[in-house]
C-alpha cells in the first residue's frame, strides 16, 4: 500500500507523458535564455527538469533562478521520454515549490582533496558516484542474504564484545567490560563454529574491528564481515561454495545495478569473467613461483609484465605532458575564443590529474618488482604481492594450502604435509587483492590445544571453543568475506573508504 502522495524518479518509466510530483534536491543547475535546467535528485535517481519562463508564472520562474546547489524543493510536471538525458526521461515543470534555498554548498564542482571530502563525508555521500557506490553496497548485501537463505543457511549473530581473540590480541581494540578486559570482535568465526554444530549451515553478518595503524586503500578499522560455517565440509567443498557464492553475488549486482555501474564508469569485463570463468586454484608454492617470475601463466611472466607496464605508463605520461604543452601554446597564441580557452584550461586540469594517477602507478612498480624478485617462500602475501599475482589472471583466483606459520591457529594442518594448513585466500583481479579468507578448521582436540599454546594464547579463554572438539567433533569449514572489499572490487573504486557510509580508519573518527 502506497503512503506517499508523490512519485520517485526511478518510477518515471511508468508515468511517460503523465503529470507527476517529485520531491528532492538540486544536484546541478544551469540557466539559459528563458530556461532553467535543474538536475534533480530524490534518493532514487537523477533527472533533468526544465523550467520554462513561458510555462511558469514570473514568480515561479524567478524562484527557479534563485535555486542553489542542494536546495530542496517540490516539482510538478510532465514526464517526457528523452534518451539523451539521465535515465532516459526529462521533467517539464508546470509547478515549483521551494522548501529551502540552501546556503553555499561547500562541495563545489572544482577538484577537492581527499581529506576535505572525508571531512565532509556527510555531504559527499550526496554526490553522484558516492550515491551509486552506496546503492551497489546495498545490492551486494541483498544478494549475500539471498544466496545463503536460498541455500538453507541460517543467519546467526556473534557477539561484538569478546573475552578472547580469534587471531591474537595485537590488532584488537581493548575496552573495559564491567571491570574486565574485553575486545571488540575482529571475527565472528569461533562463535559461528559453535552455531554450525547446532544448525549445520549458518552465516554471521556484522561489524568487526581491527586496530591496525594502517591508512592504505585496503584497510579500515571498522568493517563488515560475512562469515559462513558449515559442518561436515572439507577444504574442497569450502572452495566450491566460495566460488558459487561469489559468482551469484556478482551476477546479481551486474544485473540490478547497471545504471550505478555506468555512473561509476566501471569496466565490467572482469566482473563478467568472474561469472563465466572457473576460478583458478593455485597451491601456495606455485603462487610464489609466479610472483617471482619463475613460472609463467598462459605465456605471461610477472616480472616482464611489470617492466612492460612501467614503459607503457611512462610513454603515456610523456604523451599527456606534450598535450598539455600544445594546449598551453594554443591559449598563449591569443586566437581562441573565451569558451575555447576555458575548455582547454579544464582539459589541462583533467590531464594533470590523469598524470598524477599514472605517476603514482609508475612509482609503485619498481617497489613491486623488487618485492617480487626477492619474495621469500614461507611469507604471507602483502598488497603488492597480491597485485603482481592477480594481474596475470582474468578472474578471481584461489590460493590454497598456506604455510602454517603465517595462518591462524584454528586452521587444520594438511595431514599429507603438516608444513601447510588447509586454508584458502580468494584474490580479486585488477590489483584488488584478498576479498575472502577461509579454511578447514582443526577438529582434533589435542592438535588445537597445541596450536593455542604455541601461539601463547590463554587456554582458559578458549575452553568453550575446545569443548566443540570434545562433544561431537566433525570436519567443518568456513570463510569470511570483507563486505567493503567486495564492494570496492565490484564498483571499481580506488579506496575502501568509499565503500562504507562513514569510514573509520587510523586517525579518522569523524564525522
Amino acid at each position: 500500500m502506497r503512503i506517499e502522495k508523490f512519485q520517485y524518479i526511478r518510477e518515471f518509466s511508468q508515468f511517460e507523458n503523465r503529470e507527476v510530483t517529485i520531491k528532492g534536491w538540486v544536484s546541478n543547475k544551469r540557466d539559459s535564455k528563458g530556461l532553467v535546467f535543474i538536475i534533480m535528485r530524490d534518493g532514487s535517481g537523477f533527472t533533468q527538469c526544465v523550467a520554462d519562463a513561458a510555462k511558469l508564472s514570473a514568480e515561479q520562474f524567478e524562484a527557479a533562478k534563485r535555486l542553489t546547489l542542494e536546495s530542496s524543493l517540490t516539482l510538478t510536471g510532465t514526464v517526457v521520454k528523452d534518451e539523451r538525458q539521465i535515465g532516459g526521461y526529462e521533467l517539464q515543470i508546470t509547478s515549483l515549490d521551494i522548501i529551502q534555498v540552501a546556503d553555499e554548498y561547500p562541495i563545489s564542482k572544482k577538484e577537492h582533496g581527499v581529506e576535505f571530502l572525508v571531512d565532509n563525508r556527510h555531504l559527499w555521500l550526496r554526490s553522484k558516484k558516492q550515491w551509486a557506490m552506496m546503492r551497489v553496497r546495498n545490492r551486494v548485501i541483498f544478494a549475500i542474504h539471498n544466496f545463503f537463505q536460498q541455500n538453507d543457511f541460517l543467519q546467526m549473530d556473534a557477539p561484538i564484545f569478546t573475552g578472547n581473540a580469534c587471531e591474537g590480541t595485537s590488532t584488537l581494540f581493548e575496552t573495559d567490560f564491567y571491570g574486565r578486559p574485553a575486545y571488540l570482535s575482529q571475527s565472528g568465526q569461533l562463535y559461528g563454529e559453535a552455531l554450525a554444530m547446532a544448525h549445520g549451515k549458518i552465516y554471521t553478518f556484522g561489524p568487526t574491528f581491527r586496530a591496525e595503524k594502517s591508512k592504505t586503500r585496503r584497510h579500515l578499522s571498522e568493517f563488515w564481515m560475512i562469515e559462513p560455517e558449515m559442518a561436515f565440509y572439507d577444504l574442497d567443498m569450502n572452495m566450491d561454495l566460495i566460488e558459487q557464492f561469489l559468482k551469484a553475488v556478482v551476477k546479481d549486482v551486474t544485473e540490478f545495478c547497471k545504471e550505478e555501474l555506468e555512473i561509476l564508469e566501471r569496466n565490467t569485463a572482469f566482473l563478467e569473467n568472474a561469472i563465466n570463468l572457473k576460478f583458478p586454484r593455485i597451491h601456495y608454492d606455485d603462487a610464489v613461483a609466479i610472483i617471482r617470475g619463475e613460472k609463467d601463466v598462459d605465456g605471461k611472466n610477472s616480472i616482464l609484465t611489470l617492466e612492460n607496464d612501467l614503459k607503457e605508463i611512462n610513454d603515456k605520461i610523456t604523451a599527456l605532458q606534450n598535450e598539455i604543452t600544445e594546449r598551453e601554446n594554443k591559449i598563449a597564441g591569443g586566437t581562441l575564443k573565451a569558451g575555447e580557452i576555458n575548455f582547454n584550461k579544464n582539459k589541462i586540469d583533467t590531464i594533470k590529474n590523469e598524470i598524477k594517477d599514472l605517476q603514482e602507478k609508475a612509482d609503485n612498480i619498481p617497489q613491486w618488482l623488487n618485492s617480487a624478485r626477492n619474495f621469500e617462500h614461507g611469507n604471507d602475501f602483502g598488497g603488492s604481492d597480491e597485485t603482481v599475482l592477480t594481474r596475470l589472471f582474468a578472474c578471481p583466483i584461489m590460493v590454497y594450502n598456506w604455510p602454517t606459520a603465517v595462518k591462524a591457529f584454528y586452521m587444520k594442518r594438511d595431514p599429507n604435509d603438516p608444513r601447510y594448513v588447509k586454508g584458502v585466500d580468494v584474490l580479486a583481479p585488477e590489483g584488488y587483492g584478498e576479498i575472502v579468507g577461509g579454511a578447514e578448521r582443526e577438529d582434533n582436540y589435542e592438535m588445537l590445544l597445541e596450536r593455542i599454546k604455541h601461539e601463547e594464547l590463554p587456554v582458559e579463554a578458549f575452553d568453550w571453543y575446545l569443548d566443540l572438539r570434545k562433544y561431537g567433533t566433525v570436519p567443518h569449514a568456513g570463510f569470511g568475506l570483507g563486505l567493503e572489499r567486495m564492494v570496492l572490487w565490484i564498483s571499481g573504486a580506488t579506496h575502501i573508504r568509499e565503500a562504507i557510509p562513514f569510514p573509520r580508519f587510523y586517525g579518522r573518527l569523524e564525522p
